[in-house]
């Protein structure tokens, strides 16, 4: 694979703030997770206005405006301004991670460029005025702002990739790899230099290891002249058709356009077209809980500045071994006449009413015919959780594949992934590493001749 062209570069982990001039990794390296502390403290259901004061961070050095790798003190005088707007909302802000996150990350980029705490500070970037009319309905983005028009004839078009999330739950992720997880609480699915989204999975029934995704937060970073940083936050029972600040693009922005969202069907499906990135996210509720599916380009979907803390970016790695779940086993223990779920040796606690094995196969064979693994899938969310909404989850997450997936011939998947547990260790290392523990390996073997 070609590697990303410019367009698409950001400098370092600053990457998700829109800077990134010449300020270290190390420093940076808090960002990543404060995009996802950003999200459980969103500026219309708190008063702490840390939020406010990153966009403004984040306005004050990108763009055209923004100051050059060499222009220290107009960049120290934007981390002050910075500094001034913590300072004013600490109050609000106490026992708020989100905040405390980013003042100790000021404290770093201002040591690391030698900012002195007194001095001038940066006066706030005029917001360009959309022109007359609504916003919403502009349509002349820069061509940056369409990835796909920003390629060349002469160059390939770009690989598309889909990654989805649906059920108790179940995960298949950029490179087709099938997986039902355990994954309770916190994960993130998606975190590169463009896009964060994480899910929350809360337990379908009390005491049960069946969960299911009750919480997704999308954020779409600040890109160039295209879009401002935006959230979009769904929960139970809420599947909102607009961002977290009441917009549905990407801002005020000549490119705002790029970054739209479309209510499908009001409180049940929401599309999100990012164009500026060539993304299209489908989220819905189905029942009580959310489903997600994307389709990104596999230029953005490696958009990752350090590769060794993506492990647990579950839509390019997985789940990791110890959550992952063997549902198809588990499907073969329930088949046969009157069979149930085993209470003893199953992956999940029985649930009060959960269907029997043939109403359960009766129940997904009307909406999944082929008997893939989504059908497969089916049937085990309906034995362990008893919601017939999790047909439904199935059959839509199916549906979603057709519309996102590049590959019609890898729509339906048989085969579920399975991680050994030493292919499982290795797979996520790279070949210096590896090496290195097959050497240590060895010297342990070795270890009882020399001593």
């Amino acid at each position: 694979m070609q590697p990303p062209r410019e367009r698409l570069v950001v400098t370092g982990r600053a990457g998700w703030m829109g800077m990134g001039r010449g300020a270290g990794r190390s420093a940076l390296g808090f960002w990543p997770t404060l995009a996802f502390l950003l999200c459980s403290f969103p500026a219309a259901a708190s008063p702490c206005k840390i939020l406010k004061c990153n966009s403004e961070f984040w306005s004050a050095t990108s763009g055209s405006h923004a100051p050059a790798a060499d222009d220290t003190p107009e960049f120290c005088a934007a981390l002050r301004t910075y500094a001034l707007c913590t300072r004013r909302t600490a109050r609000t802000c106490r026992g708020d991670l989100a905040y405390h996150s980013a003042v100790h990350g000021i404290e770093d980029l201002m040591s690391q460029h030698n900012c002195s705490r007194d001095g001038p500070t940066s006066q706030p970037r005029l917001r360009t005025l959309p022109p007359a009319g609504d916003s919403q309905e502009r349509s002349d983005s820069p061509e940056i702002c369409h990835y796909e028009k920003s390629f060349h004839k002469h160059a390939a078009a770009p690989n598309y990739t889909h990654c989805g999330l649906f059920g108790d739950p179940h995960l298949r992720t950029f490179t087709d790899r099938f997986q039902t997880c355990k994954v309770q609480g916190a994960w993130p699915l998606i975190d590169n230099n463009y896009l964060n989204v994480q899910v929350t999975n809360t337990p379908v029934l009390p005491g049960s290891a069946a969960t299911a995704t009750s919480k997704l937060t999308i954020i779409f970073k600040n890109f160039q002249e295209c879009v401002d940083q935006k959230v979009y936050q769904a929960e139970m029972d809420e599947l909102p058709g607009a961002f977290v600040d009441g917009s549905k693009n990407g801002g005020d922005k000549h490119g705002a356009n790029s970054l739209k969202i479309t209510e499908k069907v009001s409180g049940q499906h929401v599309e999100i077209q990012a164009k500026y990135i060539g993304t299209t996210i489908v989220v819905r509720q189905v029942g009580r809980y959310l489903t997600f599916a994307v389709r990104m380009p596999e230029e953005v979907v490696n958009a990752v500045e350090d590769w060794d803390s993506q492990g647990l970016y579950l839509c390019l790695r997985g789940c990791p071994l110890n959550q992952q779940i063997d549902f198809q086993a588990f499907h073969a223990n329930t088949e046969g006449p009157g069979a149930r779920r085993p209470a003893a040796a199953s992956p999940a606690p029985t649930a009060p009413d959960t269907f029997p094995y043939e109403t359960a196969v009766a129940k997904c064979k009307e909406k999944l015919p082929v008997e893939d693994l989504y059908y497969q899938a089916c049937v085990f969310d309906l034995l362990t959780t008893g919601d017939v909404n999790f047909t439904l989850a199935a059959y839509y997450a199916l549906e979603d594949v057709k519309m996102l997936h590049s590959n019609k011939d890898k729509l339906h998947l048989y085969e579920r992934t399975q991680d050994l547990p030493g292919r499982a260790a290795a797979a996520g290392l790279p070949p210096v590493p590896r090496l290195l523990l097959g050497a240590l390996v060895l010297l342990l073997a070795l270890l009882p001749v020399f001593c």
